[in-house]
């Protein structure tokens, strides 16, 4: 579950988005059908950037980060 808190903050939204460029630059760098790193890599980007944790509903939690983090702190 902290993991999934971590993830759902402002520090984990950043790890996930450089976590994602990492991926990105790895796959072009590499080619071929390691170009699906690219893809990977871009849902990482999306979830940063739109504020969204993929992980959150497996434990119970809104997908929203904003919403999300509200169950934190009440």
């Amino acid at each position: 579950m902290a993991i999934i808190q971590f993830l759902g903050s402002t520090a984990g939204r950043w790890v996930r988005v450089i976590a994602g460029v990492i991926l990105v630059v790895l796959a072009v760098i590499l080619g071929g059908w390691w170009l699906l790193l690219a893809a990977l890599g871009a849902v990482f980007i999306a979830a940063g950037t739109f504020d969204f944790c993929l992980l959150a509903p497996l434990v119970g939690k809104p997908l929203k980060g904003s919403a999300f983090r509200k169950t934190f702190t009440s």
